[in-house]
């Protein structure tokens, strides 16, 4: 596909000024990765808190993936809301649900009994969930915004770096809070360990959403915004559709095959300890090790997003993350041995990276920049929400996949790993082929040529703005004086 030259603008205002609104959009992310991170020490410390009461109670099943199906519905209702009624409004509303919920979650109590407190904090988790859905549409999409007044050759990066990167830093500290606790209470007072684990979740939107207060609308939105017009989905659908679609599939790929990716990780933990029988210090620890994995994917691989492009950036990533994940595959049975630990953690570091650099990195920016401002929430909504369903069709499918090799283990480990790396190659396939270029300023270029095709149309895209109602009264009353003068 050719890729055209853009004409590149520059920043409007200092730095300083202009990064404000790019972090205070981008970085409530970090929530996401700590709040989803955090719940699998809390799952591990409850299992040991309350033994038989946890393993037959709904919270067992439900606890750990209910914030994946709130984030969903999050992801589609601040879509929505992001487009019509304010991207500031929105991100500072699914702040707020964020920090009560995360705060029920940490006192969750209900009488004394256990089994009752352990369903209200299964709910209270699906409500956190639509909090951290919101950050997706209402954030990222006014973070990538706002980077069109930062510095040419410079606003994907920050994009990543106040998005993806701020995911995987939240993963990173959601493991290692968890272990301080821990060590803390020298591994007891178990209540104490995941209350307080939960409740840390409180402090960073906390502040964030000080921050967020003072927030304008992206310039962006101030001039294409759809609040005060009738959007036009059939012409949306006509216009953006395929690729729509193209790039929900990419992000569906993308988190399908992440829950395999895990299954090695595990492999690494069981190799180093007994993971029955090991203190909470040590398992979070590891835990911790384990995430930090994604670091430095996501950092390095920033400024590639500029250098090449986001999509040769993720199209790179992800079929170099498939070779070494079919290498991994093929010599499982000689990495899985006790005496290979260091070997594979080295190789399962690169191949964690490579996801991070690539996939992880640019198809939530790849969603942000591919359509125009005024259906921009909804259509980045809708793909994030594809993208999550992925991941628990992926908890879904692969215990199938894992049965389908029988008593062997090596098999078990391998055949996940054979599916989701040939998944790896075939998105990257797709966003190569697919999808349009991607520059410095796709983002106002996209917004002209939606608009131009509204207007090919028949739509009147003077309704287009948050000043909407003044520019159409200004132009009536100047075709009224001129046609009294005539």
């Amino acid at each position: 596909m050719d890729e055209p030259q853009e004409e590149e603008g520059e920043p409007s205002r200092p730095f300083r000024e202009a990064i404000l609104p790019v972090m205070a959009c981008g970085a409530g992310l970090f929530s996401d990765g700590y709040i989803n991170n955090v719940i699998g020490s809390v799952v591990t410390i409850l299992a040991l808190q309350y033994g038989d009461v946890w393993r037959s109670s709904n919270a067992k099943h439900y606890l750990g993936d209910i914030a994946f199906a709130g984030t969903v519905v999050g992801q589609l209702a601040f879509g929505y809301l992001s487009d019509t009624w304010s991207r500031t409004n929105s991100l500072i509303l699914s702040t707020i649900i964020l920090i009560i919920f995360t705060a029920l979650t940490a006192g969750s109590y209900y009488h004394g009994d256990p089994r009752k407190m352990l369903d209200i904090l299964t709910a209270w988790r699906f409500f956190v969930g639509i909090g951290i859905g919101g950050e997706y549409p209402a954030g990222s999409v006014g973070c990538a915004e706002s980077t069109g007044e930062l510095k040419s050759g410079t606003r994907n990066t920050w994009f990543i770096l106040f998005t993806n990167t701020m995911i995987d830093w939240g993963f990173v500290i959601g493991a290692f809070v968890p272990y301080v606790v821990a060590a803390a209470c020298n591994n007891r007072h178990y209540d104490t360990i995941w209350r307080t684990s939960l409740g840390i979740g409180v402090v960073f939107p906390l502040a964030l959403l000080i921050l967020r207060f003072f927030l304008k609308e992206p310039e962006e939105f101030q001039k294409h915004s759809m609040k005060y017009a009738k959007t036009p989905y059939r012409l949306v659908f006509q216009y953006y559709g395929f690729r729509l679609f193209i790039v929900s599939l990419i992000w569906f790929i993308y988190d399908f095959s992440a829950y395999s990716f895990g299954i090695y990780s595990s492999t690494i933990l069981a190799n180093i300890f007994d993971t029955d029988t090991a203190p909470l210090t040590t398992i979070f620890g590891w835990n911790t090790v384990i995430n930090l994995f994604y670091i430095p994917g996501t950092m390095l691989g920033a400024p590639l997003s500029d250098l090449i492009g986001p999509r040769y950036a993720l199209a790179g990533g992800v079929t170099a993350q498939a070779v070494v994940g079919f290498i991994m595959a093929a010599n499982y049975n000689r990495l899985a041995q006790p005496g290979m630990v260091g070997a594979f953690a080295v190789v399962y570091g690169i191949f964690q990276s490579l996801g991070e650099a690539g996939p992880g990195n640019n198809i939530g920016l790849i969603a942000a920049k591919t359509c125009a401002t005024g259906v921009r929430g909804q259509y980045y909504g809708l793909a994030a929400a594809v993208g999550k369903t992925g991941a628990f069709v992926g908890t879904l499918v692969f215990p199938y996949i894992i049965a389908a090799a029988g008593d062997s283990a090596t098999l078990s480990a391998q055949y996940p790993f054979w599916v989701s790396s040939s998944l790896c190659v075939v998105s990257a396939v797709l966003v190569v082929v697919a999808l349009p270029h991607i520059g410095q300023d796709t983002i106002a270029l996209e917004d002209e040529r939606f608009r131009a095709y509204l207007e090919e149309n028949g739509y009147d895209t003077r309704q287009l703005g948050l000043r909407k109602g003044e520019v159409l009264d200004t132009e009536a009353r100047v075709g009224a004086a001129g046609a009294e003068k005539r």
